[in-house]
């Protein structure tokens, strides 16, 4: 294994795209990073609670919001919105939404999460 990986979201190793959603994803041996681009009006509700089988998101999730806007609406009524530059850490057991008419784009460096997440 090389000393130093270098990658690009010009080239993603993997993408996947539900509803309203963009996620492309660059795996390395550490772990992946992902981008997920959200579009106004996408909720987990109905874009990955589908797929993920629950009636909230049991992943954690650790990134920062690069653009938009995200409201995280977590099991213990806990509530609290992200804005560009918000770096977050997000524990099993919420749900979220984009605010607004612009997309959200954060980055996800959680490998566990990055890697089956919305898969």
């Amino acid at each position: 294994m090389a000393i130093v990986n270098k990658k690009n979201f010009n080239e993603f190793d993997e993408l996947r795209e539900p509803d309203k959603a963009r996620i492309e994803l660059l795996n390395f041996p550490a772990g992946t990073v992902g981008r997920f681009t959200l579009q106004p009006g996408w909720k987990w509700t109905e874009s990955v609670g589908p797929i993920a089988g629950t009636k909230t998101c049991q992943a954690p999730h650790l990134g920062l919001v690069i653009k938009g806007s995200l409201t995280i609406f977590g099991d213990d009524n806990s509530e609290e919105t992200f804005e560009a530059g918000d770096a977050y850490q997000i524990l099993p057991g919420h749900t979220a939404q984009v605010n607004g008419d612009e997309e959200a784009v954060c980055f996800e460096f959680d490998s566990s999460t990055a890697q089956s997440y919305a898969k």
